[in-house]
């Protein structure tokens, strides 16, 4: 169980007395502060080459990022990266803005830490982030955590727009083909629109790509996700992310349904990443998405598999620090075991 905080004993509360988009709204506005999370930085940040990765082509100094659909259009990027994560992924990107689905389309779930959301790619388009990443390049010259920027479309051609712009302002690109919410994105779980679409972006790109893939819980789920991931090898990907949202039924939702996230993921995102090892071998990157909360969840998924962990609703529940405890009881772990690095904990035995 996590330690109580004055961000669970006092402000989670009020947060959570609001519909949760209006919660989210409040946090960005907050988030937007970007000078008072600068001061604060030294609050949250735990440096210690103990925690380096290396992974897909980047040097992380931690695992530990956050997942896109936090800051869909990157406007508070600095400030997430301020609270001590090792690195953020803004997004999903897509070419126009787009209002989304009808609401209400986010219900918590607190009893068993979690929410469902039926977002459906919400954004104020390309042009918004890729100015608003600009302006955080220019506060973050030579920045020394990886900024990576998840995009979307409907279309290979929508796809290459995001991709083409978002590019040259961050270190990676994610494609998510992935999203329960948004109509049209599973065209690209098929195998030929998604080989045509890493054909194309290869064509254009220079900097490593991650693909972010569909959870599954049956044979037929798993056959399908193995193989976009062996295309993506094939294809020269240098990442995936395992897994998004898993769909869900959501009476309390316009929609009806949505996209479960949070503490219940948990033991299928393990799975999920051991399998997907297992087919890729030890060198392409994973990123495991889905119930990280505790420097212990991290120690399991990276036991799995993985590389590095992303999480979202995790930072939901657990308040800004969340990262610096994670930190800390992976440090602690090390020393308890006598580990001098995160591989070494990650291969000693249980």
């Amino acid at each position: 169980m996590a330690p109580v905080s004055y961000y669970t004993a006092l402000l989670r509360p009020l947060l959570f007395a609001l519909p949760p988009e209006r919660a989210q709204g409040a946090a960005e506005l907050l988030l937007k502060r970007h000078l008072l999370w600068k001061a604060l930085a030294p609050f949250f940040q735990v440096s210690d080459r103990r925690l380096r990765v290396s992974a897909g082509g980047l040097e992380f100094p931690s695992p530990v990022g956050v997942a896109a659909g936090y800051d869909k259009n990157c406007e508070f990027l600095g400030s997430l990266l301020n609270l001590g994560f090792g690195y953020v992924v803004g997004g999903t990107v897509v070419s126009a803005p787009r209002a989304g689905n009808p609401r209400p389309r986010i219900t918590r779930l607190p009893g068993d830490q979690a929410l469902i959301n039926a977002l459906g790619f919400p954004s104020k388009g390309m042009e918004a982030a890729k100015r608003n990443l600009q302006r955080l390049r220019k506060r973050l010259s030579r920045p020394d955590k990886p900024i990576v920027a998840s995009v979307a479309g409907l279309t290979v051609e929508e796809f290459l727009r995001c991709h083409a712009a978002m590019e040259p302002l961050v270190e990676a690109v994610e494609l998510n083909v992935s999203s329960p919410n948004t109509e049209g994105i599973r065209l690209f779980q098929q195998p030929d629109p998604f080989r045509e679409l890493l054909e194309r972006i290869n064509g254009q790109r220079l900097k490593p790509l991650f693909v972010k893939v569909p959870p599954y819980s049956d044979p037929w789920g798993q056959g399908q996700v193995l193989t976009l991931v062996h295309l993506a090898r094939a294809q020269g990907v240098d990442g995936v992310t395992v897994a998004n949202t898993r769909p869900v039924q959501a009476p309390a939702l316009a929609r009806g349904m949505g996209g479960l996230s949070g503490r219940p993921l948990l033991e299928d995102t393990l799975r999920m990443v051991a399998e997907v090892r297992s087919e890729l071998g030890p060198r392409m990157a994973i990123h495991a998405c889905g119930g990280i909360f505790t420097a212990s969840d991290v120690l399991r998924a990276l036991r799995a598999g993985a590389s590095t962990v992303q999480l979202l609703t995790g930072l939901i529940y657990q308040g800004p620090s969340v990262a610096r405890a994670i930190h800390r009881g992976l440090l602690r772990l090390m020393e308890e075991r006598g580990c001098d690095s995160l591989q070494a904990l990650a291969s000693a035995p249980e």
